[in-house]
């Protein structure tokens, strides 16, 4: 509750600091806005069950959890606007703002009680990344993006919708409690067609917001055409309040009707993790290969839904906090580069790549552990948050689709070596200069690959969490 005052407070405050015509305070003000947010977050850790708004928001260890996340991600992504900073755009307190507002979205997203609570979460945090994914105004394809990005939006909204409406209709309440007790009442059986088309529409509506197939058709035009800094946004931020949120809606809501949603969810799974992955074979453009991946990801983290059979706690939701953090750690790494690289080659495909490792061996160093963390290769924080999800898979007897997992992750190794084999082994462009990095840039780089590394030595440190 305390990070969604301070994080709506802040967004307004920062866009009067916008008033101040002067973009070097935004930056720093922004990330210490947000530190404190972090802060003020984790003063919440074992508060016991504190329900607000009528019951509809609900602050405990796994609200927590997952707000940490996505505050932790921000902080790690801010340093990449710099360039926004040095190029004097008119638009950075409102960017800011924007950020700041949609993280009151993903914050909703996680704690919600109460499915209208949960619908305004991802309106919130849907239109300022419907906004953001448009920022660049005199790009086409940031035109299109947009475009593309809000009119699929509004659709999977309005589905959504439908099937809290339906829901709403079969059991009388939108409190998650009271759902399940609802669903598992006998004079509600005859109820159940009824109730089973609103969670096939909650199903498509959620999945879309994680990118998950046949719900990501989206991600690669959008993904492509966003400004790479708010691309990082997205894929990082909304993914991991999509999963918080379609985990506590499966454990705590509908637990009785598990043997409806747990079938869709595993078809889901598989047809995703083929997807993403040979969609990421296919690419020669790193951002696209970047989006690809992360349709491939939210398989993964799929597994961790089937793995958890509607429970919120236990292996399967401890290893999806896990997979949520490492991903996002690596993802910003990624991103971070290529958005560095871009901006100075301007070009954000594999070529653009070559001979990073002698021109800037620490961006070469940092992409390196992201791909290798990304691809879930021994002692990075990836190859841990993976092992704990098909270790958790296996443990409830899904052994095909554990096989089918680890065969997607050997077509991944394909696509995340690539771009290490650009930087390494092809010679840069004739005349190619170093890629410029400011000192808070190379200090998050390091951070960022640091945490990557130690999540992949002792990853222990945050186990049972959750």
């Amino acid at each position: 509750m305390t990070s969604i005052i301070l994080l709506s407070v802040f967004g307004i405050l920062n866009l009067f600091l916008g008033f101040m015509r002067s973009n070097k305070v935004l930056l720093p003000g922004a990330m210490l806005l947000l530190l404190a947010v972090f802060g003020a977050n984790l003063a919440d850790w074992n508060v016991v069950h504190a329900p607000y708004f009528n019951n509809m928001l609900v602050v405990d260890n796994y609200t927590v959890a997952f707000t940490g996340i996505v505050v932790l991600t921000t902080i790690a992504l801010l340093p990449f606007s710099r360039s926004y900073v040095v190029a004097g755009e008119a638009n950075l307190a409102e960017y800011y703002a924007l950020l700041l507002f949609s993280l009151v979205g993903a914050v909703m997203m996680v704690g919600y009680d109460h499915l209208i609570m949960l619908f305004v979460g991802i309106e919130i945090l849907s239109i300022c990344m419907y906004v953001l994914a448009g920022s660049s105004k005199r790009d086409s394809r940031s035109n299109e993006a947009a475009l593309k990005y809000f009119l699929m939006g509004a659709f999977a909204t309005g589905i959504l919708l439908f099937g809290i409406a339906l829901l709403y209709g079969a059991t009388g309440t939108f409190v998650l409690s009271q759902l399940a007790t609802a669903i598992a009442a006998p004079q509600n059986a005859s109820l159940q067609p009824m109730l089973y088309i609103g969670i096939l529409m909650m199903i498509i509506g959620i999945g879309f917001k994680v990118s998950a197939a046949p719900f990501h058709f989206w991600t690669p035009d959008v993904y492509e055409g966003t400004p790479t800094f708010f691309t990082a946004f997205m894929s990082t931020v909304v993914k991991t309040a999509g999963f918080a949120a379609f985990l506590k809606l499966l454990a705590v809501a509908l637990p009785g009707a598990q043997s409806f949603w747990l079938p869709t969810i595993q078809a889901m799974c598989a047809l995703t993790l083929l997807l993403g992955n040979v969609g990421a074979a296919a690419q020669t453009s790193t951002k696209r290969m970047l989006a690809y991946s992360s349709v491939s990801h939210a398989g993964y983290l799929l597994i961790g839904l089937v793995a958890s059979r509607g429970n919120l706690t236990g292996d399967a939701a401890s290893g999806i906090f896990f997979y949520s953090l490492a991903y996002s750690i690596a993802t910003i790494a990624a991103f971070g580069v290529l958005k560095l690289v871009a901006d100075h080659r301007q070009r954000d495909d594999y070529a653009g790549l070559n001979g990073l490792g002698k021109t800037n061996p620490l961006l070469a160093f940092s992409m390196t552990v992201a791909m290798l963390s990304l691809a879930g290769i021994p002692l990075t924080g990836g190859f841990f948050g993976k092992f704990f999800l098909l270790a958790a898979a296996a443990g409830q007897g899904y052994i095909g689709l554990v096989v089918f997992a680890v065969v997607m992750s050997m077509v991944g190794l394909y696509y995340y070596l690539r771009p290490i084999i650009a930087m390494y082994m092809r010679p840069a462009e004739e005349g190619a200069t170093p890629v410029p990095v400011d000192g808070i840039q190379k200090a998050t780089l390091v951070l960022l690959a640091l945490l990557t590394i130690a999540l992949g030595i002792v990853p222990g440190f945050l186990s049972g969490i959750l």
